[in-house]
């Protein structure tokens, strides 16, 4: 009796002690209403799966208002992993637009994800011609930019400047993705911006109560995608296929920009070198979580990425064969 007492005691301290030097990090993602927030937790649940008896390593995802709140995470180390647009990788790296010429050179990517797909849903009223620029139709009428703090409203802005539309004409709202199709179908708002990996829960919401008679996702006519790529060449032609949203019977032309995983230069290689390999031999799993996730693979992993590598992803990339940009090796002082 007591023998088996000790035995247990001796397993609990065990136990304790393994919890004890457990090493957890975290994982920067997005509103729920997104795509972010469930790729983010599927991450997170498959390292944990994999890692944790093996390594002592786990991961959690946290909920965030998206780009520009996980690179303050990342900044003041309250998150260790960050998923982020390719626009903000590139202006953070740069030290331009938002980051006002203080380039934050500590960053490092791991990996290219996938596509971050505009979707501009507007009232059947608003689209006259269907077109982006229909959003001008929106001034003095209510529009959700997203979360104040969000790289959604920060993009969305960007995209207006460009094209000519006067965002501070329209009365915004900063609701987040879920909070922004409510309101949509409810009539409060007539337009939303909730960029994402297709389908987007938020959109799929929409189309299921509206359809397409009362709601419509706007297009980029190629003119307005040659203007938008004088200044941000990170934006690219993108198609919704037909039957991505319910009632959705034709194909929408929009666009789409990389969405990125990145991490802190003083990650451990070791840690980096673990995800990524997971992540990558583990894709069915994501796959299963959202579909947005279909297009992640090795074969596209470096395309987009403006920050240069992490040794730990450099390691499991330079193992599988995969020949590395130059520009992605070095870090430039």
């Amino acid at each position: 009796m007591i023998l088996r007492f000790l035995s247990l005691f001796v397993l609990l301290i065990s136990s304790l002690h393994a919890s004890l030097n457990q090493e957890k990090f975290i994982i920067a993602t997005a509103s729920t209403g997104g795509t972010f927030y469930p790729v983010g937790v599927g991450i997170a649940t498959l390292l944990s799966l994999k890692l944790e008896k093996k390594k002592g390593i786990t991961f959690s995802a946290m909920s965030s208002t998206g780009s520009l709140d996980n690179l303050k995470m990342l900044e003041k180390k309250e998150a260790h992993f960050a998923i982020i647009q390719g626009l903000f990788g590139m202006m953070a790296w740069d030290g331009s637009h938002v980051y006002h010429h203080k380039p934050q050179k500590e960053l490092r990517s791991i990996s290219m994800l996938w596509q971050n797909v505009e979707h501009f849903t507007v009232s059947k009223e608003i689209a006259t011609t269907g077109n982006i620029l229909d959003l001008q139709n929106l001034y003095a009428q209510s529009f959700s930019i997203s979360e104040s703090d969000s790289g959604s409203r920060v993009s969305a802005e960007i995209l207006m400047d460009i094209l000519g539309i006067a965002y501070s004409k329209m009365n915004l709202h900063y609701f987040g993705y879920n909070q922004s199709a409510v309101a949509l179908q409810q009539g409060k708002i007539k337009g939303m911006n909730t960029p994402a990996g297709a389908p987007v829960s938020a959109v799929s919401s929409v189309f299921t109560t509206m359809g397409p008679l009362k709601a419509t996702l706007l297009e980029f006519s190629d003119a307005d995608v040659a203007k938008i790529q004088k200044y941000y060449p990170i934006w690219n032609r993108y198609i919704i296929k037909a039957g991505t949203y319910p009632r959705q019977t034709k194909d929408i032309h929009t666009i789409a920009q990389p969405n990125l995983l990145i991490t802190h230069a003083d990650t451990p290689e070791d840690v980096v070198y673990l995800l990524t390999k997971t992540m990558y031999e583990n894709l069915s799993f994501l796959n299963s979580v959202n579909k947005g996730t279909m297009s992640i693979s090795l074969h596209n992993a470096l395309d987009g990425l403006n920050i240069p590598l992490h040794k730990g992803a450099i390691r499991y990339y330079e193992e599988m064969g995969i020949k590395i940009p130059s520009y992605l090796l070095h870090v430039t002082p």
